[in-house]
C-alpha cells in the first residue's frame, strides 16, 4: 500500500507531462525532451526553414517573369539580387541597367532634387552597360542599354551635354544594329540620334562638327532618322514610344498625314511600357493639333 502510495506522484508526473506533450503538439510546438523532474522542455515547431538559395539564372527569370516593362522596380530588385550571387552573369547586368532606365524615365518633374535623382539613376544604368559589355562584348544588348542610358540622359542636358554623349550614343546603338539587325530598340535609338543631331542649332552644330568630326555630321539625315525608326515600327508594331518618334520626325519633315497615320494608331495599342499612358497622351496631343492644323 505504501508502495502504491509512493508511485502515484511519479504516474502523476508522467500523465501531465504526456497530457502536456499532447497539447503543444495540437497548438504546433514539440516536446524537445522531459528532465528528471519531470519538466518538459519546449521548442517551437514552426522554426523558419532553411533559405532556399536561386541561382542568378533563377533570379534573371524571376525579374523578367515580374513584367520589366510595367514594374522595372520590381524587376530591378530580382536584377540586383541575381549580380550579388553571380557577378560575372552577363544578363543581370544589362537587364538591371535596363531597368533603371525605366525607372528614371517616370521621373517627370525638373527640380534639381528629382533631376538629380533621375541623373543618377541613369549613371548607374551606364555603369551596369559598360559592366554588361566586359563580360561580353558580342552580344547586342550591352550596347544598347549603354545607349538608351547615355541618350536619356542627354534629353535632359543643354546641347553642349548632347553632344558630349552623342558620339558614344550613335557608335553604340550601330553597333547593336550590327550584331543584332532585328533589335527594334538598336534601331529606334540610331533613329532618335539621327534625328537629335538635325534638331541641333546652328551654334551647337559647329561644337558637335568638332567633337563628331564632320563625317558623322555629314551622315546624319532625316532619311536616315526615318529608315531606322520605321525600321523599329516594323520590328514591333505595338510598341508605342516607336510609333511616336516616328511621328515626331515625320512632322519635322512636313509629312503630316504619316505622322497622323501613326498616331491614330497609337490611340488602338495596349499598354506594354510603364510610360505608355504618358506617350499616349502625347500622341493625342499631336493628332489634335495636325487637325487643328487642317481644319477638322
Amino acid at each position: 500500500m505504501s508502495a502504491g502510495l509512493a508511485a502515484a506522484p511519479s504516474i502523476t508526473r508522467g500523465w501531465a507531462a504526456l497530457t502536456l506533450a499532447t497539447a503543444l503538439c495540437l497548438t504546433g510546438r514539440t516536446v524537445a525532451a522531459q528532465t528528471s523532474a519531470g519538466q518538459v522542455a519546449v521548442a517551437p515547431a514552426d522554426s523558419a526553414p532553411p533559405a532556399v538559395v536561386r541561382t542568378a539564372e533563377q533570379l534573371v527569370a524571376a525579374g523578367d517573369s515580374a513584367d520589366p516593362f510595367m514594374h522595372p522596380d520590381a524587376s530591378l530588385a530580382f536584377y540586383r539580387e541575381a549580380i550579388g550571387v553571380d557577378s560575372a552573369f552577363y544578363a543581370a547586368w544589362w537587364k538591371a541597367g535596363r531597368a533603371l532606365v525605366d525607372v528614371g524615365k517616370q521621373i517627370q518633374q525638373n527640380d534639381d532634387l528629382s533631376r538629380e535623382h533621375r541623373d543618377s539613376l541613369y549613371f548607374v544604368a551606364r555603369d551596369y552597360a559598360t559592366r554588361a559589355i566586359r563580360l561580353n562584348q558580342s552580344d547586342a544588348n550591352g550596347h544598347y542599354v549603354l545607349a538608351l542610358a547615355l541618350g536619356r540622359l542627354s534629353l535632359t542636358r543643354g546641347g553642349r551635354d548632347r553632344v558630349r554623349f552623342g558620339k558614344i550614343i550613335y557608335n553604340e546603338s550601330a553597333f547593336a544594329v550590327q550584331l543584332s539587325p532585328e533589335h527594334d530598340g538598336a534601331h529606334h535609338v540610331v533613329g532618335a540620334f539621327h534625328a537629335e543631331v538635325r534638331r541641333l542649332p546652328a551654334t551647337t552644330r559647329f561644337i558637335a562638327k568638332l567633337l563628331f568630326g564632320a563625317r558623322l555630321l555629314k551622315i546624319s539625315s532625316w532619311d536616315s532618322a526615318t529608315v531606322h525608326l520605321e525600321r523599329a515600327v516594323a520590328l514591333a508594331p505595338a510598341n508605342i514610344f516607336h510609333r511616336l518618334e516616328l511621328a515626331k520626325v515625320y512632322l519635322d519633315i512636313d509629312r503630316d498625314a504619316d505622322a497622323a497615320a501613326q498616331l491614330e494608331v497609337i490611340a488602338g495599342l495596349p499598354d506594354g511600357d510603364v510610360q505608355d499612358p504618358e506617350y499616349r497622351r502625347s500622341a493625342a496631343e499631336l493628332l489634335a493639333g495636325i487637325r487643328k492644323k487642317r481644319g477638322r
